[in-house]
């Protein structure tokens, strides 16, 4: 799958920021948002390639727009990664189930993210 249209939601301008940085000098096409709520509106009207979805987020958290996308006919192809300070086992056995391709910690290397969109 080639990755063009990246939607990025993390509710941290400083997360934000750094996430559009790494992928917007790999050369993708971004979206963002700052909540869960609109990135799931903007999944369902934009059809983003992926998402790059933060968990730990007020109202709408990471995982519950997992689970709405993966559960919408209109979006459960678009496959989402994680980036988050959640991390542990756990965590990523969750996301897992929740539908999400993968998780990336935080803090991680610019070359983790890139890595992780050549597996989509």
């Amino acid at each position: 799958m080639t990755v063009k249209k990246i939607l990025i939601c993390d509710d941290s301008a400083t997360d934000l920021a750094r996430l559009q940085q790494v992928l917007h000098e790999a050369g993708h096409t971004l979206l963002t948002t700052t909540s869960g709520e609109e990135a799931v509106n903007r999944a369902k009207r934009e059809q983003p390639d992926a998402i790059f979805l933060d968990i730990v987020m007020p109202g709408m958290d990471g995982f519950a727009v997992c689970r709405s996308l993966h559960t919408d006919q209109d979006t459960k192809h678009i496959p989402v990664v994680f980036v988050s300070t959640k991390h542990q086992k756990a965590d990523q056995v969750w996301a897992k189930m929740q539908g999400a391709k993968g998780i990336v910690g935080k803090p991680y290397e610019g070359r983790e993210i890139l890595e992780i969109l050549e597996m989509l």
